[in-house]
């Protein structure tokens, strides 16, 4: 019994806080991102808020952490140990496809957006903390920033998407 509380622990792990990663990114990538591009210096100040104040980045970098690994414990434990004949079989390749298109866009998340918010944040606190509107060379570093988060934000939240709809259909692929 007590290897079912364990399985289950970690499948309602995997579950609800896989479930906070990709709605926090798709949130982002469908309203946030394109709402703090258009607020322009208004939404720099919300941006330096949710990045350096709240870590918002970190607690996405979490979410993400516990979700791949608790993925991996299920993805070891059906596939009792790694057997080639579960990983060959339809829910096997499609478990395993929607694993590596949730590690693809964590890859993504960490090497792209990340750095990208972490800059925008610096920048908006430093103006907030000037009390001035941004120069024209810090507008265009700006604009060029929230361009590249909002374009990579986008295709993780359908990597993210993928991986879901993967997963939700894993168990029923022949």
């Amino acid at each position: 019994m007590s290897h079912f509380l364990g399985l289950y622990a970690l499948r309602i792990l995997h579950i609800v806080v896989g479930v906070l990663w990709v709605g926090t990114v798709v949130f982002l990538a469908a309203f946030l991102t394109p709402s703090v591009r258009g607020a322009g210096p208004a939404g720099n100040a919300v941006l330096q808020q949710l990045m350096g104040v709240r870590r918002l980045p970190l607690w996405i970098m979490g979410a993400m952490a516990v979700t791949l690994l608790s993925g991996v414990g299920l993805y070891w434990h059906d596939s009792a140990g790694f057997q080639s004949a579960w990983l060959a079989s339809g829910a096997g390749k499609t478990f395993g496809l929607g694993g590596a298109v949730a590690i693809v866009a964590s890859i993504l998340g960490m090497a792209i957006n990340m750095p990208a918010g972490r800059r925008l944040a610096e920048i908006g606190g430093r103006l907030q903390a000037e009390g001035r509107p941004p120069t024209p060379d810090e507008q265009a570093t700006l604009a060029a920033l929230h361009a590249r988060l909002g374009r990579a934000s986008v295709i993780a939240a359908v990597l993210l998407l993928t991986a879901t709809v993967l997963m939700a259909i894993a168990r029923y692929v022949p």
